[in-house]
């Protein structure tokens, strides 16, 4: 929820309008590196953020920039004002003086359209506090090179109140990254090659026409590594393991006995997928709540197409299509079915919360089934086989997330009862 409050973060006082200068002052806000980016870059990283206090930081920051923004739109606004009235003023910029008005926009100092993709959004926590850290030093430069430009004083403050708070963002943003304790090259989940990692390559050789040299330092020397000269003058072929480059490829042929393994892996997720064609009614029978039903029906009908698939693959692969017993999937059938009978004598809610728990674990389950057969199937050049694999794998992951869905609805749910009560003892009080 926002609410504007009539006020300037930093009260803007403009004595000398300067209509050029005004122009520059449009790269703050609608620039690359302007307010608005920051203030929408931030906000967004907030509203992904699974992590609560961190979601705090990019909030506060965030709606801190739209301030800025404010303050930053005042300030260009008063010193364009001139381009209103005075031919003069106004053939400093004609998209702003005619196609503006002589007022802000959203454009750059060039009069670009602002743009999202000056945003830099991953989702990953760690990547985009580092890179918010280089947009606020991005923009205290910006500041900076503003304030070397400009001659009016009232101007000049309201800069270095918006420079300095740069400095206090990328204090804050740095701040919780440490706090984060993760190492500083652990970026995502996928490990990098060993040895390949600490090799540098030293690309540009020789003397330059500048007097360009060589040089050795903590970038390319000392520590862990290694340093592999002028790899393209060489013998250094990449996948060659004789020489100095350090490589790991995947073999240009499959190992032998792979195309039995993702046949089993088949015969295995074959035989799930079945037992769940006699399971998924007494689950959707089991619902108290009508959507969570209709989730067990709807799923029900994709797990019958999922067998289809699994039976064209085998015909595609020419081999039988023929179950495996899949011992983890009778577990958790099995498990299911003392779940719905200890929820005969439970809540609605909390019943269908047990259910939806048994339901999750069944689909993480097949996920890991259908996501190795898929890796077998792109190993072994099988495309017609990923593709059809790749489509269970989505519905799977799909029906995860509609039950996650459900599952928090039914939370409300179960804590409103608790709430109630806690309000009717208040109004006893």
């Amino acid at each position: 929820m926002y609410h504007h409050v009539k006020k300037l973060m930093f009260t803007v006082r403009v004595d000398e309008p300067d209509v050029k200068f005004g122009n520059m002052l449009l790269e703050q806000f609608g620039g690359a590196n302007g307010e608005l980016a920051a203030a929408m870059q931030y906000s967004i990283q907030g509203l992904n953020c699974e992590d609560p206090d961190r979601k705090d930081l990019l909030m506060d920051i965030g709606t801190e920039e739209l301030s800025h923004l404010e303050v930053v739109g005042c300030l260009a606004r008063m010193h364009l004002k001139p381009s209103k009235i005075d031919r003069r003023a106004a053939e400093a910029d004609p998209l702003i003086a005619i196609a503006g008005g002589g007022g802000v926009n959203l454009f750059n100092s060039q009069g670009n359209p602002w743009t999202a993709d000056y945003l830099k959004i991953t989702g990953e926590l760690d990547v985009d506090l580092r890179s918010n850290i280089a947009a606020e030093a991005r923009a205290k430069i910006v500041y900076e090179r503003l304030i070397n430009f400009c001659d009016d004083s009232g101007t000049k403050d309201a800069l270095q109140f918006l420079m300095t708070r740069e400095i206090t963002h990328m204090k804050a943003f740095a701040a919780a990254l440490e706090s984060m304790k993760k190492p500083a090259f652990s970026i995502g989940k996928i490990a990098p090659t060993p040895g390949l990692v600490n090799q540098f390559f030293n690309d540009s050789t020789g003397a330059g026409d500048e007097g360009e040299i060589d040089t050795r330092g903590p970038w390319n020397e000392g520590g862990d590594w290694e340093f592999v000269s002028s790899p393209a003058l060489g013998d250094n072929q990449v996948g060659d393991s004789s020489n100095g480059i350090k490589t790991e490829s995947s073999p240009p042929t499959a190992p032998t006995g792979m195309d039995d393994l993702l046949v089993d892996e088949l015969r295995d997720i074959l035989h799930a997928e079945k037992q769940l064609l006699k399971a998924l009614p007494k689950m959707a029978k089991a619902a108290r709540f009508d959507r969570l039903r209709e989730l067990f029906d709807l799923h029900l009908q994709e797990t019958e197409q999922q067998v289809e698939r699994i039976n064209e693959c085998f015909s595609l692969l020419g081999v039988t299509a023929r179950a495996k017993p899949c011992k983890g999937m009778m577990g958790l059938v099995e498990e299911g079915q003392e779940v719905m009978e200890e929820g005969k004598a439970k809540e609605d809610a909390s019943a269908d919360l047990a259910l939806i728990g048994t339901a999750q674990r069944v689909e993480h389950y097949e996920i890991s089934g259908y996501t190795t057969a898929k890796n077998l199937a792109q190993q072994l050049r099988h495309s017609a086989v990923v593709a059809l694999l790749s489509q269970s794998l989505a519905e799977e992951e799909n029906a995860d997330q509609l039950l996650n869905q459900v599952a928090r609805t039914l939370m409300s749910v179960a804590k409103m009862p608790a709430a109630i009560e806690q309000a009717d003892e208040a109004e006893e009080v």
